[in-house]
């Protein structure tokens, strides 16, 4: 018998969350992956990419592999403005080179983009795009992370309220 697909309530906007204490590992196998598409970021420097998405997107730790001799790690999962966003160090002796990140961002539709946005830039990122009303009717700005990583946020402009 073939499985039918159950359908998902649809996404809605998130504030920032607060930033989070250091949580207790989940046993794995118990995280819920949360989304429908999940980032995947290979970094170098995954445990202080954790640290940064903590302070710049209120990110929440809820699991990570032990770090290695070199102080990598090979598993790294965050929850991000309601979804998953997982990472890991670079193995280049495991055929995994460190490469810049290029061709993708990732985007957070949030409800306070004027407070997101603060957080992000206070917290080291570097503003690619400036934060302002788009043709689309959001208010949209892009950063990037001290990791390469660029990050798009916005919501609905105010303007047309």
């Amino acid at each position: 018998m073939a499985k039918t697909a159950t359908a998902r309530k649809p996404a809605t906007s998130r504030k920032p969350a607060a930033p989070s204490k250091k949580s207790e590992p989940v046993p794995v196998g118990q995280i819920e992956v949360k989304g429908g598409a999940v980032p995947y970021l290979n970094v170098d420097g995954a445990v202080k990419a954790a640290e940064f998405y903590a302070k710049a997107f209120g990110a929440r730790e809820v699991g990570r592999h032990p770090v290695d001799e070199k102080g990598r790690t090979m598993h790294i999962h965050l929850y991000i403005n309601g979804s998953s966003v997982m990472l890991c160090d670079f193995y280049p002796e495991h055929g995994f080179p460190k490469v810049a990140p290029q061709a993708f961002n990732i985007h957070m539709k949030v409800d306070d983009v004027e407070a997101a946005w603060k957080r992000a830039v206070d917290a080291g990122a570097e503003i690619t795009l400036p934060l302002q009303d788009m043709f689309w009717g959001d208010r949209y700005g892009q950063v990037r992370d001290p990791f390469g990583v660029i990050w798009s946020m916005g919501a609905p402009s105010k303007k047309d309220a």
